[in-house]
């Protein structure tokens, strides 16, 4: 929709017609017809994984009959301005209906259901609003409402149990005089100094825009913490919040020094902090607010939070539930007040499990092998839930299960044309590196395969390297394998060591070792492709942002002579700098280097790609956000000069304006697509040589140039 917002008043509206559901790691049963139209459909392009819609954040209701969701919908190519998607909020049934509440050119985040469950609350900054204001929108029909707004952007709230009160993070307000000279030039940047602290207030539930009859003493009281805070749990008992506070609002710290404290509403004052060390994720108290459940890493070395912890509100130590879990934590939920239900991730899989209190009662209710969830809620009984969840055949949508259930049953279908896309095999691969280490990666197969035919073969690299892929929805702008398999590609996706998903030990295993075993494990993967018959080993490529990036770069030079294509992406090319340029030094030392780089000179230098660029004969094409702030952009620059003047292979420099870490606009990230698509078929495919010309061929793009297609999104 093109409106700025349309909020339904009555009945339901059907979007998209029920179909069967079966488990996401399957794709639908269909009829003779379908199945005709499925063969004779194209594959997956470019400019169709631009316009998939994905869910996002879910929330279900206090009685568990309705799930909120938010839904990201990307822009119009040549139709809307240019930018990210927006972010529409949408409510669907347990019967799969579904119907919208806001949408069209809108950025919803932060949903909750209000304490009585009559309403979806949420951030947005909407018509004449200055900053971002905290909305509620009623489930029986109505305009939303803003029942809260601040000096500056809300970032982050939570209502008090009775939903008389509201939590919420914001910055204070910057200071006249500063503003002032700021207008008259004064408005040099001091590097990480001159930062506001993001603080905590309290303010009546209905605290809506300022006016003359407000009463002032009902103005919102910020409290007197030290620090800079980010989540925020009001507890069930009404009488103290759980609050995540750094020492500045810096991304290091945010990684590395945020603790849990828990307060005292009334006077505003820390009581104590949790013993945690380390990164945090998601916090969650029990109904009865006695405890307070939290996922952690197990000590300030970890590389990623990921294991169960629990506390008592009148004790800061807290108790690791499951030390020995095979793979990280990352949603979590109470069911009642002695037990947690959670989704971990193991290998590439995710499981749904509960556990008691005191580390007893353990049953796991979906299990490994099935299914891929994310963001788990549940109703105020505990026994109805929501998740997002994809498959090989679908992104992220809304999933449910109710009581007696033993699989999730699929609410939402965002984007029907995908079922008349012919989508290529997916199968998950195990292999042994060369020093004997089990590694999993998952094999998205040429679309029009023939046996006995080898391929060419993209590496998919995740970033991090704490992070890992699982076997659901893989294609992305930045790794398009079934763009690539309808192209004649194969693609490969290594959780190669240091991953998460197995554990604390393996996620550990590449520290102290940047570029060495872990990108080892890459090349040992293709040799495992080559030796099932199914690659040509001449013809491999490799891509991938961030970590990724790094591994693209270590392949085009260090290993160069094992692939035949590179596309770097926001990627580091010297160690030294990405401790000195970026803004994680601390991450870098912790979990990382588990050193300073001038520590170990020789190390940092031998595994940084620029210091092997007479290696380098492989065709580069290298991109990067120009507000990179993680990967500063000198990376990919001087990794471009050196190759180029050296001369002895291609290579191009694509820079996005205004773009981060990761592009976020739909034409930066569709450019992107065609860029890497276009590199790989010239280098693996076609015939090589000089690169293929700079301009895009953008025609068939623009909207009086492409096929009518009913069934695409509009």
């Amino acid at each position: 929709m093109n409106q700025m917002f349309n909020s339904m008043k009555s009945s339901w509206l059907l979007v998209y017609a029920l179909i069967l559901i079966t488990p996401l790691s399957f794709v639908q049963a269909k009829g003779p017809a379908e199945d005709v139209l499925r063969k004779e459909s194209k594959g997956l392009t470019e400019v169709m994984v631009a316009k998939i819609r994905q869910v996002g954040s879910v929330r279900i209701s206090p009685d568990g009959k309705l799930i909120a969701y938010t839904l990201y919908v990307p822009r119009q190519i040549y139709t809307d301005d240019d930018g990210s998607a927006w972010s529409e909020l949408h409510i669907v049934g347990q019967d799969g209906q579904s119907r919208p509440f806001v949408t069209g050119k809108v950025n919803i985040s932060s949903i909750e259901w209000t304490p009585d469950g009559k309403g979806v609350s949420f951030l947005a900054k909407r018509g004449e609003d200055k900053h971002k204001a905290l909305y509620v929108i009623p489930i029986d029909g109505g305009e939303a409402r803003k029942v809260l707004e601040h000096e500056t952007d809300i970032s982050g709230y939570s209502w008090s149990p009775d939903g008389q009160e509201i939590a919420f993070t914001a910055e204070p307000k910057p200071d006249k005089e500063i503003k002032k000279d700021k207008e008259h030039g004064f408005n040099a940047e001091i590097y990480e100094e001159d930062y506001l602290l993001t603080k905590v207030w309290i303010a009546a539930g209905d605290y809506a825009k300022p006016g003359p009859d407000r009463d002032e003493q009902n103005k919102p009281r910020m409290l007197s913490l030290e620090g800079s805070a980010s989540t925020l749990k009001w507890c069930p008992d009404g009488k103290h919040l759980a609050v995540a506070l750094a020492p500045t609002p810096l991304v290091d710290d945010s990684y590395m020094m945020r603790r849990i404290h828990i307060l005292d509403v009334r006077s505003g004052k820390s009581l104590f902090k949790l013993d945690t060390e380390g990164k945090l994720g998601q916090i969650a108290w029990s109904p009865d607010g006695r405890h307070l459940a939290l996922v952690a890493g197990v000590d300030k070395h970890d590389p990623r939070e990921g294991h169960l912890m629990i506390a008592s509100i009148d004790n800061p130590k807290t108790t690791d539930l499951l030390p020995d879990y095979p793979g990280h934590i990352w949603s979590i939920a109470w069911q009642d007040n002695d037990t947690i239900m959670y989704l971990g991730y193991q290998g590439v899989w995710t499981t749904f499990a509960k556990i008691d209190i005191d580390g007893g009662g353990q049953k796991t209710i979906f299990p490994v092998g099935k299914y891929t969830l994310y963001g788990l809620s549940l109703s105020r009984n505990g026994l109805s839930g929501a998740f997002a969840g994809d498959s090989p055949q679908h992104p992220k949508e809304v999933f449910a299960i109710s009581p007696g259930e033993r699989s999730p049953r699929r609410l939402t279908h965002s984007n029907p044309f995908l079922e008349n896309i012919r989508l290529a095999k997916q199968e998950v691969i195990t292999f042994k590196a060369r020093d004997g280490l089990r590694l999993e990666g998952i094999l998205i197969h040429p679309l029009d395969e023939k046996k006995g035919v080898r391929y060419p073969l993209i590496m998919m690299v995740h970033g991090g390297p704490e992070s890992h892929h699982l076997n659901g929805w893989l294609t992305r702008y930045s790794l398009p394998s079934q763009v690539a398999a309808a192209q004649g590609f194969a693609s490969f996706y290594t959780n190669y060591r240091g991953s998460t998903g197995r554990g604390v030990d393996f996620c550990k295993l590449s520290q102290a070792d940047p570029a060495g075993k872990e990108f080892d494990d890459l090349v040992d993967a293709i040799d495992h492709l080559v030796t099932i018959g199914l690659v040509d080993k001449d013809k491999v490529g490799i891509t991938g942002g961030s970590y990724g990036g790094y591994a693209s770069a270590w392949g085009a030079t260090y290993y160069s002579h094992r692939y035949a294509a590179s596309v770097m992406f926001v990627g580091i090319s010297d160690t030294f700098l990405c401790f000195a340029l970026g803004d994680i030094p601390e991450e870098l030392r912790l979990v990382h280097y588990l050193k300073y780089p001038w520590e170990d000179a020789e190390l940092m230098r031998q595994r940084s790609p620029i210091n092997h660029f007479q290696k380098c004969r492989t065709p580069l094409l290298i991109l990067h956000g120009k507000n990179d702030t993680r990967v500063h952009p000198a990376h990919s620059l001087a990794l471009y000069r050196t190759i180029k003047t050296y001369g002895k292979t291609p290579v191009r420099l694509v820079r996005y304006p205004d773009e981060p870490h990761g592009n976020r606009r739909t034409g930066s990230r569709l450019d992107f697509s065609l860029r890497l698509m276009r590199w790989m078929n010239h280098y693996l495919k076609g015939p090589g040589g000089d690169p293929p010309p700079y301009m895009l061929d953008l025609s068939g793009i623009k909207p009086d140039e492409q096929e009518e297609d009913n069934d695409m999104p509009k």
